[in-house]
């Protein structure tokens, strides 16, 4: 008998074999980047994808990313798609199916803004932890069409529209984030209302300059849609930058909180509404050797934290030192950041109490100009990363971002110098 039972287990014959068979320890393989991909950001309700499912973006981003990867469907092993707010289902199991890969499963992932963020660490970590060679990581957001909830309300037969509550609520904390992320985080850290609208204003700017350049083109993949006209059109370039912004036109905005003494957040200082996807293809190192395929990146480390509810746009600054630490680095080794712009206080606050030079922090737009679809934002932050640190020759990116109830999330990537 072996362990009380009259036959052998599997983990007996396991151990047994591990200790007649002694082998070297085994090493994580690490998980690169083969592809990244998004497409343009769209304005909700009234923009150019207004009318794009979110199954349509994901078969697209999906198929692209994997296009440009240099691998065949063959060789996926999961896809894993971001997709908060969209109501349930599994548009990465949609996807697989779609793109032509049925063998292939697919997994949601929520963790509303910081969602695609851990989608690419999940994928990541199946890799390292050998249980898969390709996983087509990414997020999805279509605002536009997503469902509309609806509850019973108890002990009657009435309903009323809500989104599935992420944290108790009570007297102090909602669902009202232009508090619990734009108005707290400023008053946290004593930013003024002038001081906001600049970093808002100087996002439009950045991202307009982006796209004059023309620097988003190696990442974008151009979506067809129906155009006003019921003609198919091409959309290619990011809606939300304004051309016109100024600190002065945002200084004539008025508060969401007027009633609040000295409410600072606006719709200017605020991330847009939108619509997007986008996506990654990460394989382990030995496949991309063998497969003779030079990786844009390697996922390097990555961090998920909670706070206080009412402090949530604080999870972007804290997680920080976290991802840093796993990685074994400090501030200085970082070149760049991608600190989303849920409102601008947050990466204005990360720079303040985290001492990083705003010159490297968003360096073309981010929430307040290029907008936030909120399960696609990591994944666009990471995508946009990686294409700028490989212009650049080589370097160390960060994509941090608060989320919805408490939440912070962060990657961090390395790009290899040549």
């Amino acid at each position: 008998m072996t362990n009380g039972r009259a036959y052998p287990s599997v983990l007996d014959e396991t151990v047994n074999f591990l200790m007649c068979n002694p082998k070297e320890p085994m090493t994580m393989p690490d998980a690169v980047i083969l592809s990244a991909i998004r497409t343009p950001i769209g304005v909700a309700f009234k923009g150019s994808l207004v009318n794009t499912p979110a199954e349509a973006l994901a078969e697209l981003v999906v198929t692209e990313a994997l296009e440009r990867s240099g691998l065949s469907a063959d060789d996926v092993d999961d896809i894993v798609l971001a997709e908060s707010m969209y109501g349930g289902g599994d548009l990465a199991r949609h996807a697989a199916v779609a793109a032509g890969m049925p063998q292939v499963p697919g997994q949601a992932v929520n963790r509303h803004c910081a969602a695609s963020l851990t989608a690419l660490a999940n994928a990541a970590g199946s890799i390292r932890a050998g249980m898969d060679k390709v996983v087509i990581a990414g997020g999805v957001q279509s605002t536009s069409l997503m469902p509309q909830l609806t509850w019973r309300v108890p002990g009657t037969q009435d309903t009323k529209q809500a989104m599935p509550p992420t944290f108790p609520h009570s007297e102090d904390v909602n669902d009202d984030v232009s508090i619990n992320v734009g108005w707290n985080t400023a008053q946290e850290v004593g930013l003024s209302r002038h001081e906001v609208d600049s970093w808002a204003a100087r996002s439009h700017q950045r991202a307009v300059e982006a796209i004059d350049a023309g620097t988003f083109v190696d990442e974008i993949v151009s979506v067809e849609v129906q155009g006003p006209d019921e003609l198919p059109s091409t959309f290619s370039t990011d809606e939300g930058p304004r051309r016109g912004s100024s600190v002065e036109k945002l200084a004539t905005l008025k508060p969401l909180h007027p009633e609040i003494e000295g409410f600072s957040v606006t719709a200017g200082n605020a991330s847009g509404i939108n619509d997007a996807a986008a996506a990654l293809v990460l394989a382990s190192a030995d496949l991309a050797a063998e497969h003779g395929l030079t990786p844009l990146a390697t996922v390097r480390a990555w961090a998920s934290i909670g706070v206080e509810p009412a402090r949530t746009g604080m999870g972007a600054i804290e997680v920080i030192p976290e991802v840093l630490e796993r990685a074994g680095l400090t501030m200085s080794d970082v070149d760049l950041w991608e600190i989303n712009e849920a409102f601008a206080s947050v990466p204005l606050a990360a720079c303040r109490l985290l001492d990083i030079d705003e010159d490297k922090v968003n360096i073309f737009g981010s929430g307040c100009s290029l907008g936030h679809p909120v399960a696609a934002s990591g994944a666009r932050m990471i995508t946009t990363l990686t294409h700028e640190l490989r212009r650049r020759g080589g370097g160390i990116g960060v994509a941090a971002m608060c989320a919805g109830g408490g939440q912070g999330g962060a990657v961090l990537i390395e790009v290899p110098t040549p």
